[in-house]
């Protein structure tokens, strides 16, 4: 189980260098908030290990989706990662094929990573369920969960740890990788760890449960002591 950490800026960058992916992201644009290209190059230029950028919490936009994809590629993150706000399973499929296309036909190595919503009844959002199998079928490497909206509930509280367990075995059965995220503290990791997601995404738990303060290297190292 590797350790992303979501950092906003070089400063935090070199906070989380500890962290096994470092996952560039804007929070004040949203759970997924897309950050800007000249950040994430500065960011993977600097940290010289994997490198995740969020590009957004998005509408049914297929093409701004896939240009907002081929834009972080370029820019250098090596996991492009998007969430889907909206719902139906045909709109998915036409977005993340999309999304997919954009990043793979010039970077094949590079990661996709299809997220939706533990709170997807009140996001009025598709399902990580709903969504995990198109996802497979389209071509992303990863299936995520994350919270969409950052009232400080985590993900726990929509999803529990059986279902949680159950995404993660679907994910396996259908070759994507899995990786939790939203509101996850401390108190998760046992848990976290018994579900076992290839990766779990943090930011508030290493900010001290805030996560628009600064992320702290002290916590991401006591996260990763907790992880392994």
């Amino acid at each position: 189980m590797q350790l992303l950490v979501s950092p906003s800026s070089i400063t935090e960058a070199k906070n989380s260098t500890a962290a096994d992916i470092i996952d560039v992201k804007k929070p004040s644009e949203g759970s997924l908030g897309a950050n800007f290209p000249w950040v994430i190059r500065e960011i993977k230029e600097y940290v010289k290990k994997p490198v995740s950028a969020a590009i957004g919490d998005f509408d049914f936009k297929p093409g701004g989706a896939a240009l907002t994809a081929y834009g972080a590629a370029h820019a250098g993150a090596d996991y492009i990662k998007i969430g889907l706000a909206f719902e139906g399973k045909n709109e998915a499929r036409e977005l993340i094929g999309a999304v997919v296309r954009a990043v793979k036909d010039e970077f094949p190595e590079k990661y996709v990573v299809i997220a939706a919503y533990s709170d997807f009844e009140r996001m009025h959002a598709i399902s990580p369920f709903d969504m995990a199998p198109i996802a497979a079928e389209c071509g992303a490497d990863f299936a995520m969960v994350d919270t969409g909206l950052k009232d400080r509930q985590s993900t726990f509280a929509f999803m529990d740890e059986k279902a949680l367990r159950s995404f993660t075995e679907e994910n396996r059965k259908l070759g994507l990788g899995t990786a939790l995220a939203g509101s996850l503290k401390f108190e998760d990791i046992d848990a976290l760890k018994r579900i076992d997601p290839e990766i779990i995404g943090v930011r508030g738990m290493v900010c001290g449960g805030d996560r628009t303060a600064t992320v702290r290297e002290d916590l991401i190292k006591k996260a990763l002591a907790m992880i392994r």
